[in-house]
């Protein structure tokens, strides 16, 4: 565009020169070697523009002939460049459709007409070449040459990590990927590798530098990196909570002001706070962690802040949590705990059968039971209250790759990966008690008669086709049916041939966890007969 715009200047230029010579006549006089020559200006302006036109083209055409043979050979060079590059577009949509056959003959042809050494993707189609048709030393070889090129660097250590993952060598894949991560942050396969690596050896300076690495290049958001930063903080505040108190307290802070509602953050703060007797500051971190999510580890800590603090303390202490978050299963839990220590029974029944009303599970009627044990040491209440427990929901847990852990750990043990522990009912039992009717916490166990005679003593009924059988028969039937009736010959020939055999009852077992009540203790006891199982 410019170029014509230059043109058609140019052209207009020359139009307004040879109108204003026209306007202007007038004589051009040239005295040459004894000759005096005069022509019109107007033709003289034309013959040297003609002769600026002649000279022009006779140089574009000399330069033409001298250039051709270069000319001549970038042609076929490029024709034969734009080949290969064909080829190696076909081998590479090949490669990533499987076809290793096409993808390695494709991979000859670009090799013979692009030299490889101006066009990197061959190694690479290479080397996918190879991994397609089994070759997995011979990817490895190529990979390995890719690392002398700096521009194939990074390639060739994604292609070792990904071989040394499939051959189940995890150092060697964490080597590769920490050079790639060194070299290139923002790799989010290199970087993850390399942040296990890490954690796993307790290195929770480099890990901490590599997250921030990833949140300055915008690898991950900046709640994801906060969140990372807080789990990192926290296992260094762990590990040096013995070794290096100043240095854990300053670490657990940092962690909890980046994640205030991090239960282990704000538990590890709160703790190297109540060991340089700050006890004050610590309470308000378990108070803000305590409103953000009730956790029984906060509420364990906060009530034994002050080892020296009497039980009726430690209750007033549990009851203050109580009130910052009421109508909450946790709150009515740490009361009825504390209430406990502090053989407050009737508090500590009231809360935790609360707890049981709010939330269903195994910890409540645990503590309902020991709460039993020690006011009235009724061991069938007891009991029926551990049956309970054991067909209620589990209580919350630290849970990780199916693994159930009490307490908080930064990485999984099985898989490695950082922040994966979870506060959660472990999923072995999640079903609501079996017996609808056994839900309610208080009242007396109810009365369960005893069995006039024994489940297999049940009369075994004879199937009889008669057919004029009356209802007076059907009624002194159902008289007679606690007497046994004597079975004859004749009544198995009144039997169908296409009759179902009945199976004796069975008789009552209590479960294998439960030895049962003695029954002459039992009616020592109590004038009434239990059967709990």
């Amino acid at each position: 565009m410019i170029r014509l715009l230059a043109f058609l200047i140019v052209v207009f230029a020359l139009g307004l020169g040879f109108a204003w010579l026209a306007d202007r006549p007038g004589d051009m006089v040239v005295t040459f070697n004894g000759y005096q020559y005069q022509v019109s200006l107007m033709v003289a302006a034309v013959a040297v523009v003609a002769v600026v036109a002649a000279v022009m083209i006779l140089w574009w055409l000399l330069k033409s002939l001298w250039n051709s043979p270069y000319t001549i050979s970038r042609y076929f060079r490029v024709r034969r460049r734009d080949r290969g590059y064909q080829a190696l577009s076909t081998g590479m949509i090949a490669a990533g459709a499987g076809d290793g056959a096409l993808a390695r003959k494709k991979t000859k042809e670009a090799a013979k007409l692009i030299r490889s050494d101006q066009e990197p993707l061959i190694h690479l189609l290479e080397a996918q070449a190879s991994l397609l048709e089994g070759d997995h030393e011979g990817a490895r070889q190529k990979f390995e040459s890719m690392l002398d090129d700096p521009e194939m660097r990074l390639l060739g250590l994604r292609g070792l990590y990904l071989e040394a993952e499939r051959l189940g060598d995890r150092n060697a894949a964490r080597h590769y990927a920490g050079r790639a991560a060194v070299m290139a942050p923002q790799l989010a396969w290199a970087a993850e590798s390399t942040l296990e690596e890490l954690t796993a050896r307790g290195d929770w300076d480099g890990a901490l530098k590599l997250v921030d690495a990833q949140k300055s290049t915008r690898q991950i958001e900046r709640d994801a990196a906060n969140r990372r930063r807080a789990v990192l903080l926290t296992a260094k505040a762990q590990a040096l909570a013995d070794s290096d108190p100043a240095a854990a307290r300053t670490a657990a802070i940092e962690a909890n002001k980046l994640r205030p509602d991090f239960a282990p953050a704000a538990v590890a703060a709160a703790a190297a706070l109540f060991k340089q007797n700050d006890v004050r500051k610590g309470s308000k971190i378990l108070e803000a962690a305590w409103k953000a999510e009730p956790h029984p580890e906060v509420a364990e800590l906060y009530t034994h802040a002050r080892p020296g603090d009497a039980v009726l303390d430690r209750l007033n202490r549990a009851k203050k949590l109580q009130e910052m978050k009421k109508n909450h299963a946790e709150s009515s839990m740490t009361v009825a705990r504390a209430a406990l220590d502090a053989q407050d029974f009737s508090t500590a029944r009231r809360e935790a059968e609360a707890a049981i009303r709010m939330d269903r599970r195994e910890g409540a009627y645990l503590l309902l039971a020991d709460i039993e044990e020690a006011e009235t040491g009724d061991q069938g209440k007891v009991r029926q209250l551990l049956s309970r427990a054991v067909r209620a929901p589990r209580d919350p847990a630290w849970v990780a790759d199916g693994v159930v852990s009490e307490r908080w750990a930064p990485v999984s043990p099985i898989t490695g990966r950082l922040d994966a522990f979870e506060w959660r009912a472990p999923m072995e039992r999640l079903g609501q008690l079996i017996d609808s009717h056994d839900d309610a916490p208080t009242g007396a166990v109810p009365a369960i008669e005893v069995l006039a005679k024994p489940a297999s003593e049940k009369p075994v009924e004879v199937i009889d086709d008669a057919v004029g059988e009356t209802s007076a028969g059907k009624q002194a039937e159902s008289r007679e049916e606690d007497h046994v009736r004597p079975i004859t010959a004749a009544a198995f020939a009144a039997v169908p041939s296409d009759a179902e055999g009945v199976e004796p009852a069975e008789e009552l077992a209590r479960l294998p966890d439960d030895p049962g009540v003695d029954p002459d203790e039992e009616a020592e006891k109590s004038p009434r007969r239990f059967r709990l199982f």
